[in-house]
């Protein structure tokens, strides 16, 4: 009105679907598939390609159309899964995936042009497929003596480092998650104990293609002397006949991604220093308010061998300077055994916690 021509009004824009975290990564699509000229037809995981490897073609594009690269762009893998969301079932298959889709009477899927496979439900993330035989893996009587030496042997992926020393007074040994469990009833304590005394704390550091850096074990060095045999950490109060048995539990359990190495002393005194912190102020967090200043240093201090935000610390209590030993637990939360190393005589040389089966990631 007025003279003034009326503007059309926009129609609104579908929304984009996040069918993959932070968008999956660049894709190579074809512009006929982008502007709807084409369907989905091929799909393939190229090596060293640009963005996440996918490479999308049209079910009419000639070879000359993909031939010319004005005719491919680069989006979202997202976009793509906006368009045909069966996509999103075969985003973690591995580079050199070829697939063709297929649509019909039975659904929507990919079949595997290598194999004949076809594909009709989601791909597992590799890290997933991992952890799930780590956990299935975890936790078991006893294990081959070769394995706890590939923790510990700097092989290929492997790093082993030396986190610090924790102190043993008491020669009674706790093993627990320190934010949750340290210092409670629900710690571990074992039913071995070992000579008064200090004692290194080594690390296996497991630098994942899969997962990133993780820290696969944590041991207590207690001789120089070679374990020939493994066999697991009790708790207090029972022998390892007592395996099986109702109410009994090897295991200690992680619920904020952190374990330690600590003496029953360490951990009487870690209870009675933050109950006191704590009553100061009822808001405190342990982690936000207290260790992860200290961890942050401890990543200043060593950033080679740890994750931002640090990945172990060597702790001393505030009241004594007693020491105790805190480190990542492999992938995170869980439940796991430890193990003593023992010599000829049976006599415990080590105490190693596994975390990760380093062959899985």
């Amino acid at each position: 009105m007025f003279g003034k021509k009326r503007e059309k009004a926009q129609e609104p824009q579908p929304e984009m679907k996040e069918y993959i975290p932070g968008g999956g990564g660049g894709t190579i699509v074809t512009k006929s598939i982008l502007n709807g000229t084409s369907k989905l037809k091929w799909l393939f995981r190229q090596e060293a390609g640009q963005g996440n490897g996918w490479v999308a073609f049209g079910d009419r594009d000639s070879q000359a159309y993909v031939d010319d690269p004005n005719n491919m762009v680069i989006v979202a893998f997202n976009t793509l899964a906006n368009i045909e969301p069966t996509v999103a079932n075969v985003f973690y298959m591995p580079v050199g995936s070829d697939l063709e889709f297929r649509s019909d009477k039975t659904g929507k899927y990919f079949v595997d042009t290598k194999t004949g496979k076809e594909i009709r439900e989601p791909v597992k993330h590799p890290g997933q497929i991992a952890f799930e035989k780590n956990l299935k893996f975890l936790n078991q009587e006893t294990y081959p003596t070769s394995f706890f030496e590939g923790l510990f042997t700097g092989k290929a992926r492997i790093e082993v480092i030396r986190a610090g020393e924790a102190d043993f007074p008491t020669g009674e040994v706790v093993i627990a998650d320190p934010i949750a469990y340290l210092g409670t009833r629900y710690e571990t304590v074992l039913d071995r104990r070992i000579p008064a005394g200090s004692y290194p704390v080594e690390l296996s550091v497991c630098r994942s293609q899969i997962v990133g850096l993780r820290i696969a074990a944590a041991r207590i060095l207690l001789s120089d002397r070679q374990p020939v045999r493994y066999e697991i950490a009790m708790p207090r109060g029972n022998e390892r006949e007592d395996l099986g048995k109702p109410g009994v539990f090897t295991f200690f359990g992680v619920d904020t991604g952190l374990a330690c190495f600590a003496d029953a002393r360490a951990s009487e005194e870690y209870r009675d220093f933050f109950e006191k912190w704590m009553s100061e102020d009822p808001k405190r967090n342990k982690w936000i308010d207290y260790f992860a200043a200290l961890f942050q240093k401890s990543y200043e201090e060593r950033p080679e061998s740890q994750n931002r935000g640090g990945s172990y610390l060597e702790w001393r209590l505030p009241v004594t300077g007693l020491r105790a030993v805190l480190f990542s637990s492999g992938m995170g939360d869980g439940i796991f055994s430890a193990y003593w190393g023992l010599d000829e005589e049976g006599e415990p040389v080590c105490l190693t916690a596994p975390f990760m089966n380093p062959e899985f990631f």
